[in-house]
């Protein structure tokens, strides 16, 4: 047999020695010849480690940003993450090495950059033109703190605003400083005696580019003009500010205060407000002013041509609203309304038709960043509907729990869960298109359906469409429902094991081919599904009740009294009959006073109407055993071939026949050692061990031989993929590797928990889980039997002379320490890797690559390994991510193709390829940011404007903060970064000469166009100087001779 050297393996704290034992080299000697010999395909190269796409809602956002042209969306969250939204399907993500809080974004509108003001007072500038975007500048200021920033429409000088009241100004281009600064104490009144607060607002006025307005905390507003650098009028207010918005013709603007009133001033009437309104307060008879309110964080003014402005606002409602949601107040005319929001709000933009600040706005819709949500108010119909959100942004409505990756699916899995999908849509959204539709699709080149199921806290899944790194929610599913809801506190289930979510998913277990459906709750409860495209309604709910608990005295001695098995029902249709305590009471009790055969959860008596999509086969629940509750379930397997549920705890493993709605077997773990059980095992209570710590199995799996223990029809499931049999103390090492047990036939023995198990062909290919085609119930009794016998026979066995002894198959088994190839029925163990000594593996996978198959595993040191099978040679070692939060170790999965999955936070799923093939085609997968665009034409200034100078006067902001009007600013104010997105940076981000020549292209192309501009420009102009000088020369001849009374 061939022999493979295995090489070190770097384990990240500690260097581990994967090297196969010399024991494990005599016991490959022993198996002799009569192992083939199985060429192994898998390279070291065909394997490479990259993020691909992140998906989900932005954790803990707080800034947002759009580009009205390009039609792009930009969150900054708390942890310095960046994410752009682009038409349904165009999602990208960034994040700021620093980690620091977004505070404020700024899009070079139609420029395909944006600024992002960070926390740690940095500035970045990033380039949205490469798909990947990457900063080109970065800026840190070194003795202010920005507070707020603003950069004018086509504008290449940013507004720096600072918590001294100071406001500097930042080339864009060059990212370096100007010398040009606005002092606070030249900007307020020299009479006072106080600091006017930190910079809130500064925006140009629409009309005059050379007037800032700077708003200031303590209520103070400042008209600045640029060219004269003094103060032209100052607005003082009692009430701090926070925040100010301009009508567009640039004579008035408003004010919003910390006391819940809006301040509307006339520009050149700085005495005091044109106008004082107070949304929420309520108006006094006597005429005193109204009760104060919360404060108003943000106000929008926008106008209309056909009619009233918009004030837009959030905050401002009264005190006394104790209870009251968050809202955004939409005022029009007359009306006012009030938009109640499920989170706060933490930031919104006014969506225009124009991007000119100096034109009537025509606000189409309203973008609300709530806490945990993204909410689109069309502001054009009746009644403000939302938008029906296209993005995958409700990953979180209940906090994952668990989570479960498949790629390449049956092809009609996917249409036929949205078909039972599209049902459950809700009504009443605006019937307009998603108005943020900038941006491109990637090529598709990944043609497999992918599928992610995720379990939630309330007990909902869903299924969502991975296919080609995109993500769309197909189908909802709500376990809970089958439960009766407790209706206050004194009438709470008995979920002892619990504090909360009683209904919570732990582990799902599903057949894509069969599309059978089973799940594990943490109240001890089991739930078979079976999919159908038929509503109906259940008349009474199946339901096992199971007790799964060894007693002190088998501790003591094994050979004596066993678990007592539950009785095992008859075929009746009444599923009342199976346990006598079919549902909890407080006097379901043992002789002692003790609580016994009392599960959970109470099932509804009910008749239970249920949709198409997954409807309720059989409802298994543990029950309480004299007093102690069931133990959570830690493993799970459905076999639909069979129509057989596996499932074990701690102590002691149960098969179900979910067609019969029987018990096959109910073992507990003493009686599957039998007399060789090495372990002391104590009496113990099973609440010390009430939540399992993410995806750590308490319980391991053991093969074992159960053939005399149920009817010869399931003995085939022998070679079933089943997990979750038997306790093994973790990280104990045993003299011989396997002994042999009177009660349960063959122990295999390896270090830690057992994690995962499959079975190999003597090709060395997976063998899958025997599985019965999914078909519709209504199909005819003849048929359905002909179908059975057809689909029923048993995929696990080797389709030839499977009969023969002498013909091997294996079992790969991966534990937290180890893993091993068994061949069978030899049962000698021919392959052993050590995975880690110092950390532990948290999760472990056998998958499908390049025709070939392969163990991946994920440690608790943050190394992502493969190793190729049977060999177990190692094949990729890379450190990734280390466990710094057990919801990393509970989602963690790797699936077919290359792929896998973890919840990056409590909202966003990260999606990672380990195959080298992806890598490389995941730059053309991408979508594209960036789309050229023409920027709409400015707003005709009209014949009488231009001829008395009405219309928007133009500032030349070069001429006033470029190096030689303005000087250089001090070098010790703010340092420059380059960034790894300049020249150099994208050359080498660059995937290959294509993105190369496809982006100097577009950027000849877009020179060309300005040149092609600028040289028309220069000929119009051209001509006109040579048709003056034709007049000047004409108008010379004509009047040369006469004199000045002749004219």
């Amino acid at each position: 047999m061939r022999k493979f050297n295995i090489r070190k393996v770097l384990d990240g704290l500690t260097a581990v020695s994967s090297a196969a034992s010399a024991s494990s080299a005599a016991q490959q000697q022993q198996a002799g010849n009569r192992e083939t010999e199985i060429q192994e395909t898998l390279q070291s190269e065909h394997f490479q480690l990259c993020k691909t796409v992140r998906h989900g809602f932005p954790y803990q956002p707080s800034a947002l940003a759009f580009d009205p042209v390009q039609k792009i969306l930009a969150i900054g969250t708390q942890t310095g993450a960046l994410r752009l939204f682009g038409r349904p399907g165009v999602e990208c993500y960034c994040q700021h090495d620093s980690g620091a809080a977004v505070i404020q974004l700024q899009f070079l509108i139609n420029e395909g950059a944006l600024v992002s003001a960070l926390a740690d007072d940095t500035l970045h500038l990033w380039n949205l033109r490469q798909k990947r975007p990457a900063i080109l500048h970065s800026l840190k200021f070194n003795r202010e703190r920005i507070t707020f920033c603003h950069l004018p429409f086509q504008s290449k000088w940013l507004y720096v605003g600072t918590e001294r009241g100071n406001i500097h100004i930042v080339n864009v281009e060059s990212f370096t400083l100007s010398g040009y600064v606005i002092m606070w104490n030249k900007a307020i009144e020299l009479s006072s005696k106080s600091h006017p607060g930190p910079i809130v607002h500064i925006s140009d006025n629409p009309m005059d580019e050379g007037k800032l307005l700077i708003g200031f905390e303590s209520g103070t507003v400042v008209l600045w003009d640029l060219k004269s650098k003094k103060a032209d009028y100052r607005y003082t207010h009692d009430e701090a500010i926070h925040s100010v918005a301009w009508h567009h013709e640039g004579k008035q603007f408003i004010c919003s205060h910390s006391d819940g009133t809006l301040t509307i001033w006339n520009v050149k009437s700085p005495t005091k407000p044109f106008q004082t309104i107070t949304p929420h307060g309520k108006q006094l008879k006597d005429g005193k002013k109204p009760e104060p309110c919360k404060p108003i964080l943000k106000v929008e003014y926008k106008t209309t041509r056909a009619g009233e402005p918009f004030i837009i606002l959030s905050g401002g409602l009264s005190y006394d609203t104790v209870g009251r949601r968050p809202c955004l107040t939409v005022m029009h005319g007359k009306s006012t309304a009030v938009l109640e929001m499920d989170y706060s709000i933490v930031d919104f933009l006014t969506l225009c038709e124009t991007p000119y600040p100096n034109d009537f706005q025509e606000p189409y819709a309203v973008v609300v960043l709530l806490e945990k949500d993204l909410v689109l108010i069309d502001l054009a119909q009746n009644g403000y509907p939302i938008f029906e959100n296209p993005y995958p942004l409700t990953i979180h409505e209940s906090p994952v729990t668990c989570c479960e990756y498949f790629a390449d699916c049956p092809v009609d899995l996917i249409p036929a869960l949205y078909s039972v999908g599209a049902r459950q849509k809700r009504q009443g959204y605006s019937k307009k298109e998603w108005p943020i539709s900038g941006g491109n699709w990637g090529l598709i080149t990944q043609s497999y359906p992918e599928i992610i199921i995720t379990g939630h806290a309330d007990g909902s899944i869903k299924f969502w469409d991975a296919s080609a790194i995109t993500l769309q929610v197909l189908y909802k599913l709500k376990t809970a429902k089958v439960f009766e809801k407790s209706r206050n506190k004194d009438d709470r289930p008995n979920t002892d094991i619990v504090d909360e979510d009683p209904y919570a998913i732990q582990i799902i277990s599903w057949c894509p081919e069969s599309r059978m459906l089973c799940i594990a709750g943490v109240s001890a409860h089991v739930i078979i599904y079976r999919f159908s495209k038929q509503e109906v309604t259940t008349e009474v709910i199946p339901m096992l009740e199971v007790r799964l608990l060894y007693e002190i005295n088998d501790v003591e001695s094994p050979d004596g009294e066993q678990v007592p098995p539950l009785p095992t029902p008859g075929t009746g249709s009444n599923p009342q009959s199976i346990v006598p305590q079919s549902h909890p009471s407080t006097s379901s009790s043992s002789s002692d006073g003790l609580r016994d055969n009392v599960p959970c959860l109470k099932v509804k008596n009910s008749p239970l109407k249920q949709s198409p999509g997954y409807q309720i086969e059989l409802v298994i629940q543990l029950v309480w055993v004299s007093g102690e509750p069931p133990q959570q379930i830690t493993s799970l397997a459905v076999n639909s071939a069979y129509g057989l549920v596996v499932f074990g705890n701690c102590n002691g493993i149960a098969m179900v026949d979910y067609l019969q709605k029987t018990v096959l077997l109910n073992l507990g773990t003493i009686e599957l050692y039998g007399s060789n059980d090495p372990y002391r095992r104590e009496p113990r209570s099973p609440r010390k061990t009430r939540q399992p710590s993410g995806g750590m199995l308490t319980v391991a799996s053991c093969m074992c031989g159960l053939s005399n223990l149920y009817s010869e029809s399931v003995k085939k499931l022998r070679t079933s993929y089943l997990t979750g049999l038997c306790d093994i103390n973790e990280g104990t090492m045993v003299p011989e590797d396997r002994c042999k047990s009177p009660t349960s036939g063959t122990i295999l023995r390896l270090k830690g928990a057992i994690l995962r198990m499959a079975f190999l062909d003597t090709t060395g290919s997976l063998v899958p889980p025997a599985h019965e085609p999914w078909r519709e119930l209504n199909v005819p009794e003849d048929k359905d039997e002909k179908d059975k016998s057809k689909k029923r026979r048993p995929v696990s066995v080797s389709p030839s002379s499977s009969q023969e002894i002498s013909e091997n198959q294996y079992a790969v088994i991966c534990s937290e320490k180890q893993a091993k190839v068994i061949s069978l029925p030899s049962q000698n163990c021919i392959y052993k890797q050590n995975i880690t000594e110092t950390s532990f593996v948290l999760r472990g996978d056998i998958v499908s690559l390049s025709n070939s198959i392969c163990l991946a595993c994920f440690c608790a040191n943050g190394h992502i390994m493969t190793f190729s099978l049977p060999s177990l040679r190692p094949l990729l070692d890379v450190y990734y991510l280390p466990l710094t939060n057990m919801r990393i170790a509970r989602t963690f999965c790797f699936t077919n193709n290359g792929q896998a999955l973890y919840l990056v936070s409590p909202t966003e799923i990260q999606r990672l390829t380990y195959s080298q093939e992806t890598c490389e085609n995941l730059q053309e997968m991408l979508g594209e940011l960036f789309t050229p665009v023409e920027t709409p034409e400015a707003p005709n200034r009209g014949f009488f404007k231009g001829l008395f100078g009405g219309g928007a006067q133009s500032l030349d902001r070069e001429e006033l903060f470029g190096e030689s009007a303005s000087g250089k600013a001090s070098r010790s104010l703010a340092q420059h970064i380059p960034g790894p997105g300049g020249i150099e940076g994208v050359k080498g981000a660059a995937s290959g000469v294509v993105g190369e020549l496809a982006r100097a292209r577009l950027a000849l192309d877009e020179r060309g166009q300005k040149l092609g501009e600028l040289e028309e420009k220069t000929a119009a102009m051209l001509y006109s100087a040579d048709s003056f000088s034709k007049h000047a020369h004409e108008m010379m001849l004509k009047y040369k001779d006469k004199k000045w009374y002749q004219f």
